[in-house]
């Protein structure tokens, strides 16, 4: 067995680790602002809002967990290794209790993993867990994940949100949160009172936070009246505001995720019906062009499903129409419409198109009009929860794997046109021989997807944070994750 073993510390423990140090600082509470409402933040369950995934990081654990810069560290466990062929993860869980007062040993900590992965059936995320052949309590505190093949994302997968665990429902984390109305105040918890050591001096190393809930345009207000220091969670449908407040400017900071930021086709009716067609809704489409009014540097276009720079890509499934410029894509656009009309007695071709509200969702939307009017089609914008043929989709990614993209379009989950055939082929890697077999499995899942025309990519998501200058704790990575416990260190 090769030992890959990966020993570091939580937030928390760094915080104890400076104080020990001799580092005191500011204890006064730090304001934040999630952009949501106080209904999402407080949100239980496996199907958790943005908001309500930034509250369960913070106070409940699971094995393994975040840090600012989007790295796995321990929580439960503190460290793990990983056998040779990459089929088992054995972790070793930390000295200490659960929130009742028992002890945090192997057995309970499988049982409250079995609960959670029952409880992630019917999800995409259940779907990018189901390799795990077997959970097995070895002894003492030592719990070891089997696998039908290897995963090399899955600890990036156990540290999500939604895999946190509880006993007797209830789950400890490095903070402890009251509700106060629809604000979340968040309280670092002390190494004694999570059943382990105490430390003198622990507590000047650490802060609260008041955490709020808010839609951009309130939160961003507040952020400019000096009532809170940090706002995390902006989407592209909000990027416009962030940058207009006087002291919003040199404030907005950028993650470049991986993730999902198109169309997914709801809708196979009437000139959807075909893939060709559905093909020719996508061709009509200048990706450059619609993100270009949000002045975001570095931002690259994509015609694929999954991200052009995913590891283990094979490269045999590359951008689609090269060497056709924009106007020819319409035009061969055009020419399919026209001969669908033909077909229809002359009918209008027109779309509709479910997206949320605000003014970058405006953007987008003024900028598909005009391009699938260059081809013939009409597009009529209705809300995002309102019936439609086609819907904006706005999602970071959970790790950089090609199995996390093509799950999302899993006919099981029930969200749109899907391919049976991709689903095949990616169960079918689940028991691959070898990783470059799974690869080219997953890579012909993507092409029988893209071949199907279920989802039209217009390229990575866009996501923003404002953070004031002083703000220690918040590091912009790929992931989009920035723990509300790492903000909960005090400033030297």
């Amino acid at each position: 067995m090769a030992r890959r073993s990966l020993q570091s510390r939580s937030i928390l423990a760094l915080a104890l680790l400076a104080t020990a140090c001799g580092w005191t600082g500011d204890s006064g509470t730090l304001g934040i602002a999630l952009i949501g409402t106080p209904e999402e933040m407080f949100q239980k369950g496996v199907r958790l809002s943005p908001a309500a995934q930034q509250l369960r990081a913070a106070t409940v654990d699971g094995l393994v967990s975040f840090d600012a810069a989007g790295q796995v560290t321990p929580a439960l466990a503190d460290r793990w290794i990983v056998t040779d062929d990459g089929k088992s993860y054995i972790f070793r869980m930390r000295e200490g209790t659960w929130p009742d007062g028992s002890e945090l040993t192997g057995e309970s900590v499988r049982d409250a993993l079995r609960r959670t992965l029952r409880g992630l059936r019917g999800t995409s995320l259940g779907l990018d867990l189901a390799g795990i052949a077997e959970i097995r309590a070895m002894a003492g505190r030592v719990v070891e994940i089997r696998l039908s093949s290897p995963m090399p994302d899955l600890l990036q997968v156990l540290a999500q949100p939604e895999l946190a665990l509880y006993r007797k429902g209830k789950g400890s984390g490095l903070l402890a949160f009251e509700q106060d109305g629809g604000v979340a105040r968040l309280t670092p918890v002390a190494p004694d009172k999570r059943g382990l050591p105490a430390v003198e001096g622990w507590a000047e190393g650490v802060r609260q936070l008041e955490v709020h809930a808010l839609p951009a345009r309130q939160a961003i207000a507040l952020f400019d009246d000096g009532g809170v220091d940090v706002v995390l969670g902006g989407h592209v449908e909000d990027l416009p505001l962030a940058d207009t407040g006087p002291l919003s400017r040199g404030t907005v900071r950028m993650d470049r995720v991986y993730g999902l930021f198109g169309l997914q086709v709801r809708s196979g009716d009437g000139f959807l019906a075909e893939p060709s067609r559905r093909e020719a809704v996508s061709m009509a489409i200048d990706r450059e062009a619609l993100v270009k009014p949000f002045n975001v540097s570095g931002w690259q276009a994509t015609t694929r499903i999954v991200a052009p720079d995913m590891p283990g890509d094979l490269g045999t499934n590359g951008e689609r129409w090269e060497g056709l410029s924009i106007e020819q894509r319409q035009a061969e656009a055009a020419r399919r419409v026209r001969a669908w009309q033909a077909d229809n007695g002359g009918e209008a071709v027109s779309l509709t198109i479910a997206m949320p509200q605000g003014p970058g969702a405006d953007l987008i939307f003024a900028g598909l009009k005009g391009d699938l009017a260059a081809a013939g089609i009409v597009a009529k914008r209705v809300g995002p929860d309102e019936k439609a043929q086609l819907a904006m989709i706005d999602r970071e990614a959970r790790y950089a794997g090609a199995s996390w993209f093509l799950n999302q379009f899993n006919c099981s989950l029930k969200l749109g046109l899907c391919s049976s055939v991709a689903d095949t082929r990616v169960r079918e890697s689940l028991t691959a021989p070898d990783a470059a077999s799974a690869a080219a499995l997953r890579a012909e899942a993507e092409a029988e997807l893209a071949s199907a025309n279920v989802y039209i990519p217009f390229g990575a998501p866009l996501r923003w944070s404002l953070v004031r200058g002083n703000v220690k704790g918040f590091e912009p990575n790929i992931w989009g994750m920035h723990p509300l416990s790492a903000l909960a260190l005090a400033p030297r």
